[in-house]
């Protein structure tokens, strides 16, 4: 067992850990375990995910609620095969389990969950919304060869459900296909025409919004490196990338 402290680096200390593992198993959040997973696929190893953050996403819809759901699914070689996004264009890096964006996304997601509780989601996402919009900027970049200058562009790993700017759940987690939302910022009124679509629950046919399924499309930025989040983890990334699914398919235990 390899114990990460809170000044220690977490890649490298799950790094060690699969030295030696014949499985690697990882105890954080969505973001610790997209790191994990990373590292599995890499060296061919299947992962055990041990719910220990904040929302737990990726383990919640493995069916994993504690310990001993991990212990028993590892004890009866209880396991599945699932996709992994990837935004490298060769598909071998920048991985994402869940969700990947650019744009405004992450800082709305991130403003709407301080209140969802208080209020519910859709009224947070719409107040967040008129707080995050007043002051940003879109991202101007190439998708699929074609100028777009969007307000967010969020792909989930699978298809998503529901259609619109708050999707939560997948069906599946090895469809194998990326669920690409756009949000417009070149239509005029493009700020109010966002806020007023989530205000009203008509955001899925708006036409500042677009949602495909996609096996491959490349996004370039026109301005440089971007701001991009995986997995609710956020950081700059390159200027060139490819939305698609991972060269491999990674193992994981289900209870």
């Amino acid at each position: 067992m390899v114990r990460c402290g809170p000044d220690d680096d977490v890649a490298a200390c799950l790094t060690k850990a699969a030295e030696s593992a014949q499985v690697l198993g990882v105890m954080g959040g969505d973001g610790t375990v997209n790191c994990a997973a990373g590292i599995a696929l890499d060296r061919g190893l299947p992962l055990a995910v041990l719910p220990g953050g904040t929302l737990d996403h990726f383990a919640g819809e493995l069916g994993v609620r504690s310990v001993a759901d991990v212990a028993g699914a590892v004890r009866e070689g209880s396991a599945v095969e699932i996709t992994v996004g990837s935004a490298d264009p060769a598909g071998a890096d920048l991985y994402f389990l869940n969700t990947f964006a650019i744009g405004v996304y992450p800082e709305l997601v991130r403003e709407r969950e301080k209140h969802e509780k208080q209020i519910g989601k859709w009224p947070a996402m719409a107040l967040a919304m008129a707080r995050v919009l007043r002051t940003a900027e879109p991202v101007f970049v190439e998708v699929d060869g074609q100028p777009r200058r969007l307000w967010t562009l969020f792909a989930g790993n699978g298809h998503y459900h529901p259609a619109g700017f708050a999707p939560s759940w997948r069906e599946r987690l090895d469809d194998g296909c990326i669920d690409v939302r756009l949000i417009d910022a070149d239509s005029p009124w493009s700020r109010l025409r966002l806020v007023a679509a989530v205000l009203t629950g008509r955001l899925g046919r708006s036409r500042v919004y677009e949602q495909r399924l996609v096996g491959t499309l490349p996004v370039r930025s026109r301005q440089g490196g971007l701001h991009l989040a995986r997995d609710g983890e956020v950081g700059e990334g390159p200027g060139h990338l490819t939305l698609r699914a991972a060269e491999h398919k990674l193992v994981v235990y289900v209870s």
